[in-house]
This record gives structure tokens, sequence and C-alpha cells, in this order.
């Protein structure tokens, strides 16, 4: 999956509040990794994000390994957007 940097920093800020702690404890993961997946750089307490960015427009063009906490922030924000 190819985004722009602006792009998830977008998704990341659309997200409601808690939803970062959230897909951290659904995936099994530590919330700074979450984080760090959506552009921080706290390496020393959380695992590298999984993409590659490549130089360019709109901060640049991000390559993803995984889309999987993608994934779940666009669920958590539809859900948010049409509750059932």
């Amino acid at each position: 999956m190819n985004i722009t940097f602006q792009e998830l920093r977008n998704l990341k800020h659309s997200l409601p509040t808690g939803s970062i702690k959230r897909i951290a404890n659904e995936l099994k993961i530590e919330e700074q990794t979450v984080r760090n997946y959506f552009g921080a750089r706290k390496f020393s307490e959380g695992k590298s994000p999984g993409w590659h960015l490549q130089p360019g427009p709109k901060g640049g063009y991000l390559n993803f390994n995984d889309t999987t906490i993608i994934d779940l922030a666009k669920q958590i924000i539809e859900s948010r957007q049409h509750p059932s």
C-alpha cells in the first residue's frame, strides 16, 4: 500500500480519543509502536513503523509492509461515522 505521509497523519488525526490504546490492545502491541506507525520516532520505546519513506510532495510517499494498523484505524473511523 502506498500513501503520502500527509494522508497518514490525516488518518491519525481523524481517530477518536483513545484509539491508539484501542489499536495497541487489539493487536497486543505497545502503544508507542502504534504511534511510531503514525509518524512518531520513539524507537527506544516501541518498534519501527514497518514502512519505507520516499521523498516527495505532501511529506513524501510511504510504502507499507503491513497495513493491519491502517486497516483497523479505518474501521474505527468508519464505525464512528456510521454507528450500527
